[in-house]
């Protein structure tokens, strides 16, 4: 069953879409640095998703993971498709949005642009709060993710763009991902740097809810993140 909406890893509130959302920030051990957005998979903000927020933030970034779903999690597919559904995507864009200025105006934060990492539903997410939000989005990384339609448009994209794709990954096909790369290619006039993994879909969710979490394949993925970040962020 889902988890009622009083979630622990809620640590932060700030203002987004016309009220108050809520997140889990977690600071680099020296207390400031880059900003970089961390966006849940459709389980919600689960421990997966604060363990990879506070992996981040020990790298050195101001991490903020947004909670769309309120503090609901599960691990159940019904039940994620559920909350997925009663979440519409302008309204977590907007949400994400929220999160975007509450980073760029924290007192820990270096620099003028943030990153945004996302996971699945969160890589759709990402990509399409990087076109919205123009340069103060200064490199995005979806992770086995896209917006969901195919003719999306990435006109206003000027992050740079690192994806992370799994091989047998039967809800999101490389053709598909070949065709995403081409449509950023012509929006930004920059080629992304997209990367496929022998694995499935979800290799790094170590939390494992559908079977696929490699640990060799995550490593090499996330090793990957972190130095294209500090490339496009200082």
């Amino acid at each position: 069953m889902a988890e009622e909406p009083h979630d622990p890893a809620q640590n932060v509130s700030f203002p987004s879409n016309g009220g108050q959302a809520h997140g889990y920030l977690a600071l680099p051990p020296e207390g400031r640095g880059p900003g970089l957005l961390v966006v849940q998979e459709w389980w919600g903000l689960t421990t997966h998703i604060k363990a990879i927020t506070d992996r981040f933030a020990a790298e050195g970034f101001v991490a903020l993971a947004p909670d769309l779903y309120g503090g609901s999690t599960t691990h159940d597919a019904a039940e994620a498709a559920e909350l997925l559904r009663k979440l519409p995507t302008e309204q977590a864009v907007r949400d994400l949005r929220g999160a975007v200025d509450f980073l760029l105006g924290h007192p820990g934060l270096v620099g003028d642009a943030i990153a945004v990492v996302g996971f699945c539903m969160g890589g759709g997410f990402a990509l399409r709060l990087a076109v919205q939000e123009g340069d103060r989005v200064a490199a995005v990384v979806p992770f086995y993710g896209l917006p969901r339609e195919p003719d999306y448009s990435y006109q206003g994209l000027s992050a740079h763009v690192l994806g992370h794709f799994a091989e047998r990954d039967h809800g999101l096909p490389v053709e598909t991902v070949d065709e995403a790369a081409i449509r950023i290619g012509e929006a930004t006039d920059r080629r992304p740097e997209i990367h496929f993994y022998p694995a499935g879909h979800a290799f790094v969710n170590d939390e494992n809810p559908q079977g696929h979490y490699d640990a060799l394949q995550a490593g090499i993925a996330w090793r990957r993140t972190l130095s294209f970040l500090r490339g496009h962020l200082g």
